[in-house]
């Protein structure tokens, strides 16, 4: 299975993204073993956090048959240093083509970040593999109901900033596909437990 036909797949399995901002490489063992634990497949560590790269690095090295990747990606350069401390999903705040191309040039997932429609075209022409309605807090449940109207229909549209379990069902209704889920998710210092029951409550708003 190719690292796009794995997306999907984790996606169709819990199309939540755990976005750990802040995490120490220190913390990342237990962490992702907590989030794995509770379902998750899909882990970035946004790349303005202390020490990214060593944090994916044991994040993936951990989790092989996960993904695990980066945030904040915003140069061709920060994909080839996520791709070689084995990385494999890219996740943009916005839709850079050079981004973008690189990372399938690598064979990596690829997620840039949208506002509006015609960024969404253009990401999804350049071969992203789904797109991060970003911020949600600006792209509500009706704004979203409108773009799923105009996008093909197998778009994987995730929004992120600002999820909670509560306002999770407003997004589903309008057709998200799945969630980048931040602060309420995880904060720098909390421990593995404290995430773990974050976590579960996110996985069961999502299937509740």
């Amino acid at each position: 299975m190719n690292t796009a036909d794995q997306f999907a797949h984790a996606l169709n399995q819990l199309p939540l993204v755990a976005i750990l901002r802040g995490l120490t490489p220190e913390e990342a063992p237990a962490i992702g073993q907590a989030l794995v634990d509770s379902g998750f497949a899909l882990i970035e560590v946004p790349l303005n956090s202390p020490r990214p790269l060593e944090s994916i690095a044991a994040l993936a090295a951990q989790n092989p048959d996960h993904l695990i990747g980066a945030g904040t990606v915003l140069s061709a350069a920060q994909v080839r240093e996520v791709h070689a401390a084995g990385g494999r999903i890219i996740i943009s705040p916005h839709f850079d083509p050079a981004v973008v191309h690189e990372a399938l040039h690598l064979g990596l997932a690829c997620v840039p970040g949208v506002a509006t429609p015609s960024e969404a075209f253009a990401a999804l022409n350049a071969g992203a593999h789904a797109v991060k309605l970003f911020p949600a807090e600006m792209i509500t449940p009706i704004v979203l109901k409108a773009m799923r109207a105009v996008l093909p229909s197998s778009t994987a549209l995730l929004p992120v900033g600002g999820i909670t379990p509560d306002n999770m069902a407003g997004y589903l209704s309008a057709g998200a596909k799945g969630f980048g889920l931040g602060s309420a998710l995880y904060k720098p210092g909390q421990s593995a437990q404290e995430v773990s029951t974050a976590a579960q409550r996110f996985v069961q708003a999502l299937r509740g």
